[in-house]
């Protein structure tokens, strides 16, 4: 799905495009709210107020939504989020990558032949279903279209859940714009989106004609790694201070963090709306505090986010209250 377009891409795209609509995602906010509120009890259970918050929230809220949509089996998800991650790890050799990369197809290739077996009602045994009904994708791509989905549906979501926190967290005097209901959470979500995109660069880019900037031509066929982090910098789109987090900026929409036309995200209602409730649960709940004087970032070119978010934190009062988003 990636690296096709027309309509190669628009049969890929319209298998899985009616799961990801906005009125099938609303249907799930009872369920993502949901898991939210399980993680952040079991927060409150801890004798002692400190946690990696990416570990113990922000990865298994959108872990849990996506397996679960694509019925993953409970033990199993650990293995398939590790598979997934390996993706994003510029530290590994090739020859691990190669490893991981077929382990990975490995995994996705055994949920499949367990989904033909006994299917469920989830995404996974609908593909199969249109795959053996009307052989409309290939096993290769049924394998790939789950990896996509699989992963990018919740390690993009990780890294927007921790990085909106983070920058919270470090920018709190903006906080009581969201916790009076004067913004929605949808307003970090999106800055988050804009200032620290979840995906820095996209490699798997191709020019399929030359290409002039100023005095160079990228000749046509040429690889590209596009850096959509890069315009959350461009003054011309956000103004003298595009560097600065900022959720009351009038044009915190205009960035390029969720693709661009027919590749734009197909799981961009999702992704909008887990991490709306994650922060507003979250933030509703408990005053934070980095727990650290340095966020060690993600070892990738291609993932903006920080390998642990170690915090503490102490409840609020309990008459506090905010407004959805």
């Amino acid at each position: 799905m990636l690296n096709t377009d027309d309509a190669q891409h628009r049969r890929l795209r319209d298998l899985t495009s009616k799961a990801f609509t906005a009125r099938q995602v609303e249907q799930l906010r009872p369920r993502v709210t949901a898991i939210a509120d399980r993680l952040i009890d079991q927060m409150r259970q801890l004798d002692i107020c400190a946690v990696d918050l990416k570990a113990s929230y922000a990865l298994p809220l959108p872990l849990t939504v996506i397996s679960e949509l694509f019925g993953i089996p409970e033990d199993d998800r650990a293995d398939m989020e590790r598979l997934c991650a390996t993706v994003f790890d510029q530290t590994i050799t090739p020859a691990q990558a190669a490893t991981n990369h077929q382990a990975l197809q490995d995994f996705f290739a055994d949920l499949i032949a367990a989904k033909r077996r006994s299917p469920g009602d989830d995404l996974t045994s609908g593909l199969i279903q249109a795959r053996d009904a009307g052989n409309r994708l290939s096993e290769t791509e049924l394998v790939w279209t789950l990896i996509l989905m699989l992963g990018a549906g919740h390690e993009t979501t990780v890294n927007l859940i921790t990085n909106a926190a983070a920058a919270l967290i470090t920018h709190h005097e903006q906080l009581p714009l969201l916790l009076g209901g004067i913004l929605p959470w949808s307003a970090a979500v999106e800055e988050t989106l804009r200032w620290a995109p979840p995906i820095a660069a996209m490699p798997f880019r191709y020019t399929t004609t030359d290409v002039h900037f100023d005095d160079v031509t990228v000749p046509a066929g040429q690889a590209l790694l596009l850096c959509f982090a890069a315009a959350a910098g461009d003054t011309a789109a956000h103004g003298p201070t595009a560097e600065r987090f900022d959720i009351a900026r009038t044009q915190h929409a205009r960035h390029l963090s969720l693709g661009h036309g027919t590749h734009f995200c197909l799981g961009a209602p999702l992704a909008r709306m887990e991490g709306a409730i994650a922060l507003e649960r979250l933030f509703t709940t408990f005053d934070l505090t980095l727990a650290t004087d340095h966020l060690r970032p993600m070892p990738s070119i291609v993932a903006t986010g920080v390998t642990a978010l170690p915090v503490t934190y102490t409840p609020h009062a309990p008459a506090l209250g905010s407004a959805s988003g």
